[in-house]
């Protein structure tokens, strides 16, 4: 589209706009009726039309309104000058739910949850990966007669636990104890190192000497184990599948679902933005990932002392609200950094 051509523009914005609204086509005597732009139905028709040619819009039947494409909801997003800022009471759930948890675990979790509620989509959070989690301190405290949680710090100030069960010969072992010993040889680790440090002592322990030394091991491997998933928190999949556009369309909704059950796939985007500073947008057929088509993903770092430690989100159709989804998800990023600093 030729960026002089104004009306054009206007007549894009205005549709994508009641789409947004109403998740139904848009006819041109609704522009004419909701956007008075001084134009008749069979002029604002005929724009539509060129739109249409130029891919901007699409016609889903012969005697129906049309919708925008990607392409069209694209330069819609790329020409929205400066957005309003959330409301004083969506601030406050999101500040509630990033700094009264007592974890950071929690208050990821319930962060995601907020921004779900504020969006009427999906909420992501995610943590990278353990093996990237640089182990600062170990702890070892104990939670009932048979188990003990293992608290990992990260030098980034992440938070990882992990519930041991204990057998009966490890119910006298010294959990300080234990703790510095591990502190000792894990500081500065990942956890992968930690695993194979710990194969190599235990190997130079077998010959000897210090029952202490084998039970602090044995812990720190049960605490260190590669099972634990990825940190990656999705909240909200409902709202997504009660829209209109996948509530009628059963076999859409199905295939929706088997891709929010693969990890990997919600990772591959979230990846991204770990990798890049600022708000970005990922249209249904721009995210790499043919499996969410027909979606959109507005996603954001977020940092501790200026290094990016995870990113966030927010997952919905891709006529989602842009102008009022963006400023909470920039809103939430900012927070969070300075939540974990």
């Amino acid at each position: 589209m030729n960026t002089t051509h104004d009306r054009s523009k206007k007549i894009l914005n205005a549709i994508v706009q009641d789409y947004i609204q109403t998740a139904e086509p848009v006819s041109s005597r609704a522009i004419a009726v909701k956007y008075p732009m001084g134009l008749s139905p069979a002029t604002i028709r005929n724009i539509m039309a060129e739109l249409e040619d130029q891919g901007y819009l699409a016609q889903p039947h012969t005697s129906a309104g049309r919708v925008p494409t990607d392409k069209g909801f694209r330069l819609y997003i790329d020409s929205l000058g400066a957005l309003d800022e959330p409301l004083n009471e969506q601030k406050e759930l999101i500040r509630k739910s990033c700094e009264t948890p007592a974890n950071m675990e929690a208050a990821l979790m319930d962060t995601a949850r907020a921004l779900s509620i504020l969006t009427n989509c999906a909420g992501l959070m995610f943590v990278p990966k353990r093996e990237s989690f640089v182990i600062k301190r170990i702890s070892m405290l104990p939670v009932d007669r048979t188990s003990i949680m293992a608290v990992f710090v990260s030098t980034r100030g992440l938070v990882q636990t992990r519930v041991i069960r204990l057998d009966a010969g490890s119910s006298t072992l010294s959990l300080e104890s234990a703790s510095n010993y591990l502190n000792s040889i894990a500081s500065g680790l990942t956890m992968r190192e930690l695993r194979a440090k710990i194969v190599e002592e235990m190997r130079d322990v077998k010959n000897l000497y210090d029952e202490l030394l084998a039970g602090a091991l044995k812990l720190g491997a049960m605490a260190a184990d590669e099972t634990a998933e990825d940190g990656l928190y999705v909240e909200g999949k409902v709202n997504i599948f009660e829209q209109p556009e996948f509530r009628a369309d059963f076999e859409r909704m199905k295939k929706l679902f088997a891709a929010f059950e693969e990890k990997n796939l919600l990772l591959k985007i979230l990846d991204k933005s770990v990798e890049e500073s600022g708000i970005h947008i990922y249209l249904g057929s721009e995210s790499l990932v043919s499996e969410f088509e027909g979606l959109s993903f507005v996603t954001a770092p977020y940092a501790r002392g200026g290094e990016t430690i995870g990113a966030l989100g927010v997952v919905g159709p891709v006529r989602m609200d842009y102008a009022r989804i963006i400023p909470l998800v920039d809103y939430t990023a900012g927070l969070l950094c300075k939540v974990f600093q």
